[in-house]
């Protein structure tokens, strides 16, 4: 049975009766991802909670990351034109105009806080406006100048101190409590994000952390009731987020991902970022094998000479250098799981998700340094993506489309000062108005 909350949420609830257009942003550190898709509504979720429509991606548009570090905006024309490019493409294959889109976040050191609130109702029966209140209450507790709230999201409800309930309404007592989950980020790194893509006459309905969109994609039923944590091996960041009951409780991100494996090796075997990247992906392991000192391979030195000779190394320096690495990511992985009280919650069951989690013997050595049932997550229940838009990379990106269909339990601050119209397509002739007035 899903959690009760009055809705206040910066989306507006999806038809019931009609298919609806979503457009989404993946701003990473490695890729941009525009997606856009129709949201068609279904009697049956039977792959996660709350999955009351089925999505059916009608666009893509995928462009190689720029001006973007660690999830944070480093330069504002550079991410303003790889983000231009993802979504002109979109919506050439959508054959539709983009004019907002829910956007996800990495940024801005990602930090979970709980809260605890309660009202006085005088003994009387329970209505959706007490439940208002309370949740008013809680919010308050979460808004600092520094911070912005993300999500903030009611993980249960009590009355006169007994816990446990999910849906308040009709009960009697004489106070109504609640416990609530909230994310948050810092304003400044979201405040250029959103900048960046106001430059693009895009408009930011809502911005989603991370770690809740790749749990939304990659995670089942059971995992999400039983106690799961989801880490998202990005470019430039690993974020983890901790689901129980049916609830998203817990969030963090690390300032740290594949992209830096791939520069431990172009510094440790003197080679471009490019042919790294290309031996990590092609014979790169997380794992030491008997086979590494025989195998040979060819390293480019760094330079523009044609005529320079490729160095022939062992693939045993390769995976040490690998190795290092992704066993520093695991552990702190580990070291933050631990230190942020969920430990137990999350029992013996982790999923892997992220472009840098497809790396050659991760899994295997996550199961050893987490001490954890682990398996690779891809996302779930989407039709009409490509196949190559299939893996673990996507995770993020089909967890924003997945997201209006359960953000009617959150409450939330906005971040901005005007609500937000609800997602997809506007006029067609919109954002070339923009332009033109830019440009005469």
């Amino acid at each position: 049975m899903p959690l009760f909350v009055a809705s206040d949420s910066r989306v507006r609830a999806l038809p019931t009766r009609k298919s609806s257009i979503v457009s989404i942003l993946d701003v990473g550190s490695s890729k941009i991802c525009c997606l856009i898709a129709r949201l068609k509504p279904r009697e049956l979720g039977d792959v996660l909670p709350g999955r009351t429509h089925a999505v059916e991606v009608i666009g893509i548009g995928h462009q190689r990351s720029r001006g973007v570090k660690s999830g944070v905006v480093v330069d504002l024309d550079q991410a303003e034109q790889a983000i231009r490019l993802a979504v002109d493409a979109a919506e050439r294959m959508a054959g539709v105009t983009v004019e907002s889109l829910i956007v996800n976040v990495s940024c801005g050191r990602i930090a979970s806080e709980a809260y605890s609130a309660s009202v006085a109702l005088g003994g009387h029966e329970i209505v959706e406006t007490d439940i208002r209140r309370v949740l008013a209450a809680g919010r308050e507790h979460s808004v600092t100048p520094e911070r912005s709230v993300l999500h903030s999201l009611p993980i249960g409800y009590s009355i006169d101190g007994n816990g446990g309930i999910r849906d308040p309404r009709g009960m009697l007592g004489e106070r109504l409590g609640v416990d609530m989950h909230v994310v948050t980020g810092e304003a400044a790194p979201l405040r250029n994000l959103e900048l960046c893509i106001a430059r693009c006459h895009l408009q930011v309905e809502a911005m989603v952390a991370t770690p809740y969109a790749s749990g939304l994609a990659a995670l089942v039923e059971d995992e999400t009731e039983l106690g799961v944590a989801c880490v998202d091996l990005g470019g430039g960041t690993t974020t983890i987020s901790v689901f129980m009951d049916g609830q998203f409780v817990h969030a963090d991100a690390l300032a740290i991902g594949g992209q830096h494996v791939t520069t431990d090796i172009a510094r440790g075997l003197s080679t471009r970022i490019e042919d790294a990247e290309r031996l990590k992906t092609m014979h790169g392991s997380a794992l030491p094998s008997v086979s590494d000192e025989r195998d040979i391979l060819s390293v480019l030195p760094i330079g523009d000479d044609d005529r320079d000779i490729p160095n022939q190394l062992p693939r045993s320096a390769l995976t040490r250098i690998i190795r290092a690495r992704t066993e520093e990511i695991l552990e702190l992985v580990r070291d933050r799981l631990n230190a942020s009280g969920f430990q137990t919650m999350v029992g013996r069951r982790i999923v892997l998700t992220g472009g840098a989690s497809q790396l050659t013997g991760l899994t295997e050595a996550a199961r050893r340094i987490l001490a954890r049932s682990v398996r690779l997550g891809r996302p779930l229940g989407v039709t009409g993506m490509p196949e190559a838009a299939k893996g673990p990379a996507f995770s993020a990106a089909v967890g924003l489309l997945i997201y209006p269909q359960v953000a009617q339990i959150e409450q939330v601050t906005a971040i901005r000062g005007h609500r937000l119209a609800m997602t997809g397509t506007g006029g067609v002739f919109s954002r070339f108005g923009h332009w033109f007035r830019e440009s005469f």
